[in-house]
């Protein structure tokens, strides 16, 4: 598939670079995905046989959770959710100046939004099985 990464290849960037991390292209992409994407999760299986430092699952908003945690089984470490934490801070925000639209004091609609972000991560700390692992 192209824009997939090759396992082989992976594993040559890993002992050419000495990276810490690697950022595996599986089929997902940063911001809000226009359907449901499809990931090549044997493609990843490939790659943790030959990879031995910790993969990251990048532009993981909108991805279904089964297919998260079907990417943690085959060796995801790091997953990350950027855009849907911008959304879920925003859907605060709006919510506190759509309910009080004269509301000016950014401590008012910052702390609704940062309860908006605490709930997404508590649900997406369940997924990734995080949840008292600190």
């Amino acid at each position: 598939m192209p824009g997939r990464a090759d396992p082989q290849q992976a594993k040559e960037f890993v002992e050419a670079t000495g990276v810490d991390f690697l950022a595996v292209a599986i089929g997902t992409a940063h911001g809000v995905y226009k359907g449901i994407p499809k990931l090549d999760v044997e493609r990843l299986s490939e790659i943790r046989k030959v990879v031995s430092i910790p993969l990251v699952l990048h532009g993981t908003s909108g991805v279904p959770n089964e297919a998260v945690k079907e990417c943690i089984r085959r060796g995801i470490c790091k997953v990350n959710y950027a855009t849907d934490l911008r959304i879920a801070f925003s859907k605060g925000v709006k919510k506190v100046l759509k309910e009080n639209p004269d509301t000016f004091d950014p401590k008012k609609y910052n702390a609704q939004g940062q309860e908006e972000v605490k709930m997404y991560v508590t649900d997406k700390m369940k997924v990734c099985g995080s949840v008292g692992k600190a």
